[in-house]
């Protein structure tokens, strides 16, 4: 959760003056004491503030959880995305499988000039080389998922945001594209790739901070 400006205000004047009570607060901002209730009552609930009675507020701090929600909040997907993997619509399944093994991850996007036309996942390649299909000639255009049914994300949305996408539709890897319209047709320019494995090494890095 994402402090305001005013309970940031708060957080700064119990810290720096502390202990102190609600109406001095209210003073040090200007405003009434029942229009602080509130604020107070979510530093109170987070931690941040312990309140005592007839003494008033203390800061405490944000806990390690807190800490870490706010940071995670903080990024977008620019901030930590990753080269795309990519291959063309002609490429063999064949081919496709050695990229995917190559590269090490387990979806591979299918452009042509940047711009997304579809993806594959480990599933969709097992699928088709289990087929009565030729490897080796069959274009990876035939068993993709098309543009108009892929999930992405932008490079403004927040980390948090991509994390719920990937969840809610129980997908891996998300493309991060912008978008771009053209004679009334929307396109969708590559710029990367944010994945679980992304969301969980920024989650450690913000942990171990």
């Amino acid at each position: 959760m994402k402090l305001s400006q005013r309970q940031e205000q708060i957080a700064h004047i119990v810290r720096e003056e502390g202990p102190v009570t609600g109406d001095a607060i209210a003073k040090y901002l200007d405003v009434t004491r029942s229009a602080l209730r509130s604020d107070l009552s979510v530093l109170t609930m987070l931690g941040v503030l312990d309140a005592r009675p007839n003494v008033g507020y203390y800061y405490v701090g944000l806990s390690t959880e807190t800490q870490v929600s706010e940071t995670l909040n903080s990024f977008t997907v620019q901030d930590v995305l990753s080269q795309a993997v990519v291959v063309t619509p002609e490429t063999s399944l064949y081919d496709t499988i050695v990229t995917l093994f190559t590269e090490d991850v387990g979806t591979i996007l299918v452009c042509e000039d940047s711009y997304l036309l579809g993806v594959v996942s480990r599933k969709d390649l097992l699928r088709a080389s289990m087929g009565q299909n030729n490897s080796n000639t069959m274009p990876i255009s035939m068993i993709m998922t098309p543009v108009s049914k892929v999930i992405f994300v932008e490079p403004a949305d927040t980390l948090v945001e991509a994390a719920q996408k990937m969840i809610d539709y129980e997908v891996d890897c998300l493309p991060v594209v912008i978008i771009e319209a053209e004679a009334k047709k929307k396109r969708y320019k590559v710029v990367g790739r944010v994945s679980k494995t992304t969301v969980t090494k920024t989650y450690l890095e913000c942990s171990i901070q």
